[in-house]
């Protein structure tokens, strides 16, 4: 398995989801921006996104695409926008102590995990139209983010009876739906971010989740080193390299550690094999 040939699977598609996942600093924007990248390039529209506030996609890209929007889901930003939408309609008929009290509420720390949630479960069904990436943020914040769209489901369920005719389609749904939505994990050849993203991997299994593939990115194994202390730790990768392919992973691609680092189409390109 390689990312080119995911690449081709997504191109044949007219809408699919794509969510790269993994720890913090295993490369998950670059492996989000190299895929969509490489689709752009294949002439196939895609939507770059991440909920990774520290994740810097447009910088990785490095350049504009006919075929590319890169956005991101900045907290602030969906905070400031989420509570305007609510003083303008649940606050819309309150008196002036009512007003104070739901602006003292909307000023809990819940009220960015609700506006988050809202961003990306537009994100997620943005992917019912065309084709989206999702640069996930480290695996803490996403497993909430997963958390809130299983709560969201739920009481769907409780309170839709369209449910029951099959009219309703939540965030959750689409994100189980393999045919459509890809969940990659990315990690490092290193015993430690292995084994995170075996965690990762177990609790998306108990959501209802199948990871579609494992990134293994920077692997000095893959790029062929010749120095010597280079060459002993490639050879250090290989039992967790065995470990993912073997053990952990239906399907993994595995990416050479790169010199130079891989910004822009040129390098995204040749990470890819392109």
């Amino acid at each position: 398995w390689s990312l080119l040939s995911l690449v081709k699977e997504l191109s044949a598609q007219d809408h699919a989801l794509v969510l790269v996942m993994g720890k913090g600093g295993v490369g998950k924007t670059t492996v989000a921006a190299a895929l969509a990248v490489a689709l752009a390039q294949r002439g196939t529209h895609v939507h770059l996104s991440t909920t990774d506030p520290a994740a810097h996609v447009a910088g990785t890209v490095d350049g504009s695409f006919e075929n590319l929007t890169v956005s991101r889901i900045d907290p602030r930003a969906e905070t400031a926008a989420y509570t305007e939408k609510i003083l303008a309609t649940k606050g819309k008929a309150l008196d002036q102590d009512g007003r104070q009290m739901l602006i003292e509420d909307l000023a809990s720390p819940c009220t960015e995990e609700v506006a988050v949630f809202h961003a990306f479960a537009r994100i997620v069904m943005e992917s019912r139209r065309g084709i989206v990436i999702l640069d996930t943020a480290p695996t803490g914040h996403t497993l909430l983010l997963l958390d809130a769209t299983g709560s969201y489901h739920r009481e769907m369920m409780r309170k839709t009876a369209a449910f029951a005719a099959g009219r309703v389609t939540t965030p959750l749904m689409q994100i189980k739906d393999g045919a459509q939505s890809k969940v990659i994990l990315v990690t490092l050849p290193e015993t430690t971010p292995v084994s995170e993203a075996a965690a990762l991997q177990e609790d998306l299994r108990r959501a209802g989740v199948e990871p579609a593939g494992w990134v293994i990115n920077r692997s000095l194994a893959a790029a062929g080193v010749s120095d010597p202390l280079l060459d002993e730790r490639a050879s250090l990768e290989i039992d967790e390299i065995k470990r993912v392919t073997d053990r952990l992973a239906s399907r993994a691609a595995i990416l050479p550690w790169m010199v130079d680092e891989p910004v822009g189409a040129e390098r995204l390109s040749a990470l890819i094999g392109t």
